[in-house]
């Protein structure tokens, strides 16, 4: 395993011939700089109103077309090529351009948020709610889509494969999140929101740093070096700094979810063998925990006795808990006779 790794390293490493192929793609200097930016600000724009509506919409297909013509992956990269280049200049400039393209983002959804006629709901809506309670997975997917942004950046026979790289690693969505829920004052949202974006941005420049270290692209530009490699550890080091800090809430919110996933799933055993036991003509449809709040949702129209029952046992299986609820959802079925013409 060890060789093949190697032989892949060794056949992808960058030269000083093919360093200006990578250049090319990710810095855009002199002549080439206005042009970009124009572009640069142009994809942005429009990429944002598509997310933002989007997610207001709560249109997955909607959201994954901003995700594509969204322009801020390459700014990002380049800014953690330049890092290891050594290249101090075009670091800052890729960065400010980074910073400038947040700002655009999160301005314009916060206004689109603003002028909407929709009612947002941060918690049916299932564009809003899938931004704002990142957690280990989310982590785990930034950095190999990190690591898979520079390795396409790296190779000109596999830059195909950036449209999905920019499907994995959202960038503009998340922003536009928080950008509308900043516009609802939904402060805990606008939180998950931009932590779920810094996850994605660090795990971008470490990973990505990584795989161009890993291919030697500071040796094949190590003439024009302007950042002393010490220097340059030095700032992946408060990179990496970030991205253990971000584990932290993250690691937090996988234990939660786990830990109500497993309760969910007792209170539903302990809830059904009640039902079973005392031939209560009830069906079991869900059951939501919320820190110590249960609530349990059936179908049908009995009146469930002895109710208190139910309540001891779950007690005895979770004391901690304060509130039980349950919700009965009656549905009946109504035959509608044909009915005969008469002439």
């Amino acid at each position: 395993m060890m060789n093949v790794l190697s032989q892949i390293l060794q056949d992808n490493r960058f030269t000083p011939e093919n360093l200006p192929n990578l250049e090319n793609k990710l810095f855009f200097e002199g002549d080439r700089r206005r042009p970009y930016l124009v572009r640069f600000t142009v994809l942005l724009f429009l990429s944002t109103i598509i997310a933002a509506y989007g997610v207001l919409a709560d249109s997955t297909a909607t959201v994954i077309g901003a995700m594509i013509i969204a322009p801020l992956m390459n700014p990002i990269v380049a800014t953690t090529a330049a890092l290891v280049m050594g290249r101090a200049k075009r670091a800052v400039r890729s960065i400010l351009i980074v910073a400038g393209g947040i700002i655009i983002v999160i301005t314009l959804s916060a206004i689109i948020g603003l002028i909407t006629f929709n009612v947002i709901s941060v918690t049916t809506n299932s564009q809003i709610a899938s931004r704002t309670s990142p957690n280990l997975d989310d982590l785990i997917v930034a950095m190999a889509a990190g690591a898979a942004a520079a390795f396409a950046y790296s190779r000109a026979d596999v830059a195909d494969s950036l449209p999905g790289v920019a499907i994995a690693i959202a960038l503009v969505p998340p922003l536009s999140v928080v950008g509308i829920t900043l516009s609802q004052g939904e402060w805990d949202a606008v939180g998950g929101a931009s932590l779920l974006f810094l996850t994605n941005l660090l795990s971008i420049l470490l990973a990505g740093g990584i795989v161009f270290l890993l291919l030697d692209l500071g040796g094949a530009s190590f003439e024009e070096r302007e950042l002393t490699r010490a220097r340059a550890r030095r700032v992946y080091a408060f990179i990496t700094l970030g991205v253990l800090l971000v584990t932290v809430p993250l690691a937090a919110a996988t234990f939660t979810v786990a830990k109500n996933s497993a309760n969910q799933s007792q209170i539903g055993e302990i809830t059904l063998d009640w039902l079973d036991r005392n031939d209560i003509a009830l069906e079991l449809r869900e059951v939501n925990v919320f820190n110590r709040d249960v609530e349990i949702i059936v179908n049908g129209s009995d009146e469930p006795e002895p109710i208190s029952e139910l309540r001891e046992e779950l007690e005895s299986a979770f004391p901690q808990m304060e509130e039980v609820i349950m919700k009965i959802d009656v549905a009946e079925a109504i035959l509608i006779p044909k009915t005969t013409m008469e002439e």
